[in-house]
């Protein structure tokens, strides 16, 4: 016998499968495609696992993995938001709050809650945690780029300082890949995958 608990997470396992379907900017590393939202959130989920040990003090790996796999699923229905679409994060906050109050809203109320707090915990960026799983969030479509000989970056015409400020939360989010990820950038600008100015 189905209960209308069982039936609500159900519904939200459903609804969710539609993440699937939200293109991101990013190519994948083989440049056959743009990744999508659901693969970018299971490959930061992987990143977070492996990466912990240059997480600092204070950092619950299960709370970055819970965090990375439900930031993004506001986006069934608020759609990615290019990272350098000025316009389009003009809204982005308003329509982001809207998605999640109708997609936890299908949960049972503690578990829509739950899981809500854990997507603001991330969006407000203010504990380590969520400090930790925003540097990866930052830093995963850079890696691809990097292997794309530019990919995004080439294809929106974006230059070093843009990468930088969108990038600046690794170094307190996970400051001991803030090198790697100047010293990647450096590399970048050098081969010509991206502008220096």
């Amino acid at each position: 016998m189905q209960t209308e608990r069982l039936s609500q997470q159900i519904q939200f396992i459903i609804e969710i499968d539609k993440l699937k379907g939200i293109l991101r900017q990013t190519l994948l590393v083989d440049e056959s495609r743009r990744e999508n939202s659901a693969e970018h959130s299971w490959h930061l989920a992987l990143m977070a696992v492996l990466l912990i040990e240059y997480a600092p003090a204070g950092v619950d790996l299960l709370s970055a993995i819970k965090m990375l796999l439900i930031h993004d699923l506001v986006e069934i229905d608020a759609g990615d938001t290019f990272c350098y679409d000025l316009q389009g994060n003009e809204t982005k906050a308003e329509r982001e709050i809207q998605a999640a109050t109708r997609l936890f809203g299908l949960l049972p109320p503690e578990q829509g809650v739950e899981l809500k707090k854990i997507w603001q915990e991330f969006e407000a960026q203010e504990t380590a945690t969520a400090k930790f799983a925003a540097a990866l969030d930052r830093l995963q479509p850079v890696l691809h780029n990097q292997h794309t000989r530019g990919g995004t970056w080439q294809i929106h015409n974006i230059h070093r300082d843009q990468v930088e400020q969108r990038v600046s939360p690794i170094e307190t989010g996970a400051p001991e890949l803030w090198p790697f990820v100047q010293k990647l950038l450096d590399d970048c600008v050098a081969a010509g995958y991206l502008s220096p100015a």
